[in-house]
């Protein structure tokens, strides 16, 4: 949607050495008993000082570091300030206010720390309890450009669960609040504004509650600029799930809550809940990622209100996204036709089986909804698929809705006032359109219930049963299936045999006549094949990269085909390409005359920025130490998958011997085949997780 500049390796984080003005402890009152303390050599830090049992900090005494290194203790600071550098530019201060590590059960309460790199660092503990501390004035960047700068300013918890952040604040720093593999965290009541990165950052966190929260001015721009480099009050990447933001104040960002996805990894089942994401620079809400969902949130006079391309399963009720695209306010980055933005926007992305109900989008400078999918005149990919349009307010737009390149909308029971070029406007590519009659205001739509399976074989018949689906006023149900191969049911109970092995998009609509509901399944078809390899066979493979490690796991959990899948952690990882190889006494023999296309499953993940490079995976067929047959895709197939899904789910390859338009086959003719191999190559070298399944050779 907007320009992303990353470095070919990101930027990584790494401490630095703390200078300043470090001065006396101070004085021992309160509490504490005996105060433990003693100087920590390392390297040319100033001293920081150990606190091993419950501590009482003298407010009439200014302190340096803390590293607190006993669980169960309480460290009230009074007030009293630890103060870092003294220099005037906050993008110099270097040290940890206070830190921790693998210690547990501790409450900070009432402590100020100013002029450092970091204010508070706690790694591997649980049960923390963060309350009325202000870490403030530490580092600070409003200058830096785009990407990555480290995990620095306010506080930084890594791998903590089960903690407390309550009433504390972190103003004029780079991420006021940041939670890196760190679950279950209550963040409530603080004051984590003005940051020049994010007032919160969550990664690979989840089940996380954030609520009542000022996260508001998350923003780093220049006078004149345009985008605000990606900062934002509100950033979750990476696997951060199930977590709820309620009643949040993440206002005048450069986006107001941002999900991103550059690396494939997504973060799902999120609940926003009454949060106020208005006057963003860019967008209010923004987000790439599937099945989050958005309850009376705000998002207005923003550039969008919603953006939230590649967002398939979502759900967004009673939202406001109104007055947004303006041109005496913000008005960035304009796709709609003439110059227009919209309050909702689904583009550049798919969004399928997504339900927008009872939401308010008035006055925006373009669309109120927009569904829009794939725009490539040559190439069109997907379509925007199987929506839910009902009970929204839309008035004084541009037009009410906007309808273009998608498939299967029930819409119904909007109120269109006003809107200058039409009310629901169907472009080009528009099929399946379904315009129902309204229903009175007071009306609630059926619910829809699906039972059955989201996983089958090739030649066996599947069954799936909605009888259980009602409607509230007990109003006679319609049915619409579709199974994602072209067959299109209307009967309350589906059934079928798939033919062909892969992914497929399965949608149900019921409606009453006048309001609609929806459900779906992600729907894995595999076939009956002798694997190679994938069942139970993890002690026969190997990896080819003299950089990198791997170790080969059987995974009954994570699996399509049989009882297991080969799980590769590699471990660590070079940063090129490491080839997986199989078997690893490369003496297999196969005879690659016997056989038409390899075929397996795939499932990544790359944690990663931005991920994937060159092209994957790479097949490789070997004869020998020197023969080999090269297939190769002829283009990325993990960075660009064949479906969304995929990014959290499985791809299935079927690689001709031969090569064909998809693979590129070189090398030379083979007898026999000793071994193969699955090539993988990332941008940079975080560990990579790969699962492989249902690795076989087809004859036909």
């Amino acid at each position: 949607m907007r320009k992303r500049v990353l470095p070919k390796r990101p930027i990584a984080s790494s401490p630095c050495a703390a200078t300043g003005r470090v001065r006396a402890f101070g004085v021992v009152v309160g509490i504490a008993a005996s105060l433990v303390v003693s100087n920590v050599a390392s390297g040319d830090e100033p001293p920081r000082r150990e606190v091993s049992t419950d501590t009482v900090l003298d407010p009439t005494q200014t302190y340096g570091a803390l590293v607190i290194t006993r669980s169960n203790v309480t460290i009230d600071g009074r007030g009293a300030w630890l103060i870092g550098s003294t220099e005037s530019n906050p993008a110099a201060f270097k040290g940890t206010a206070i830190e921790a590590s693998g210690v547990s059960g501790v409450t900070l309460k009432n402590i100020r720390a100013k002029g450092w790199e970091t204010g508070l660092k706690v790694t591997n503990g649980s049960g923390w309890t963060i309350e009325g501390c202000d870490f403030s004035d530490n580092f600070h960047d409003p200058a830096f450009g785009w990407g990555e700068n480290g995990r620095r300013g306010g506080i930084v918890l890594e791998r903590v669960t089960g903690s407390t952040i309550r009433g504390c604040k972190a103003n004029r720093v780079w991420d006021a609040c940041v939670l890196v593999d760190s679950d279950h965290n209550a963040i409530r009541d603080n004051d984590f504004s003005h940051a020049s990165d994010t007032c919160l950052k969550l990664w690979n966190a989840s089940r996380n509650e954030v609520r009542k929260n000022n996260l508001s001015h998350g923003i780093r721009i220049s006078p004149g600029e345009v985008h605000a480099r990606d900062s934002t009050c509100v950033l979750i990447e990476s696997g951060s799930n199930d977590n709820t933001f309620i009643g949040n104040d993440c206002t005048h960002g450069g986006d107001g809550i941002f999900v991103r996805v550059l690396n494939g990894w997504v973060s799902a089942g999120n609940r926003f809940e009454e949060n106020d994401c208005s006057y963003a620079n860019n967008n209010g809400f923004e987000a790439w990622s599937p099945r989050n969902t958005y309850v009376r949130n705000k998002a207005n006079h923003c550039s969008y209100g919603f953006w939230l391309g590649a967002s398939d399963q979502t759900v967004l009720i009673g939202n406001e996204a109104s007055h947004n695209g303006l041109p005496s306010g913000h008005h960035n980055s304009p796709h709609l036709p003439d110059a227009g933005h919209a309050g909702i926007v689904f583009m550049f992305g798919p969004s399928s089986h997504t339900i927008c109900r009872g939401n308010t989008c008035e006055g925006n400078q373009g669309a109120g909804i927009a569904v829009i999918g794939d725009l490539d005149p040559k190439n069109a990919r997907w379509k925007a698929f199987h929506w839910i349009l009902e009970q929204n307010a839309l008035r004084s737009n541009r037009w009410g809705v906007y309808v273009q390149r998608a498939d299967w909308i029930h819409a119904g029971s909007n109120r269109f006032v006003g809107n200058e070029r039409g009310d629901l406007f169907a472009a080009d590519g528009v099929t399946n359109l379904v315009r129902l009659p309204d229903a009175p205001d007071d009306a609630a739509p059926p619910v829809c219930r699906l039972a059955g399976p989201d996983r089958g074989r090739v030649g066996r018949r599947i069954e799936w049963d909605a009888t259980e689906s009602r409607d509230p006023g007990g109003r006679p149900l319609e049915f619409r299936w579709d199974l994602g191969d072209g067959t299109i049911l209307s009967t309350e109970r589906a059934a079928h045999v798939f033919q062909r092995p892969g992914f497929h998009r399965m949608g149900l609509t019921v409606h009453n006549g006048r309001l609609s509901d929806l459900a779906w399944r992600d729907l894995y078809i595999t076939e009956d094949v002798a694997e190679i390899g994938t069942e139970g066979a993890a002690a026969d493979w190997s990896w080819i990269d003299a950089s990198s490690r791997a170790a080969f796991e059987d995974d009954r959990e994570t699996r399509l085909v049989g009882e297991s899948s080969v799980r590769a952690l590699v471990s660590p990882y070079g940063g090129g390409r490491v080839s997986l190889l199989y078997p690893a006494s490369r003496r297999a023999g196969w005879k690659p005359s016997e056989y038409r296309e390899l075929v397996f499953w795939v499932k990544a993940l790359n944690e990663n920025v931005p991920a994937w490079q060159d092209v994957n995976p790479i097949v490789t067929l070997h004869s020998g130490e020197s023969d080999a047959i090269r297939l190769a895709p002829r283009g990325d197939l993990l960075s660009q998958p064949p479906y969304n899904e995929a990014r959290e789910g499985w791809t299935y390859f079927a690689v001709p011997l031969a090569g064909d338009a998809v693979w590129e086959r070189t090398g030379s003719d083979c007898e026999t085949i000793d071994y193969v191999t699955i090539g993988f190559d990332s941008w940079g070298a975080p560990p990579l997780r790969i699962w492989i399944d249902g690795l076989a050779w087809k004859k036909e």
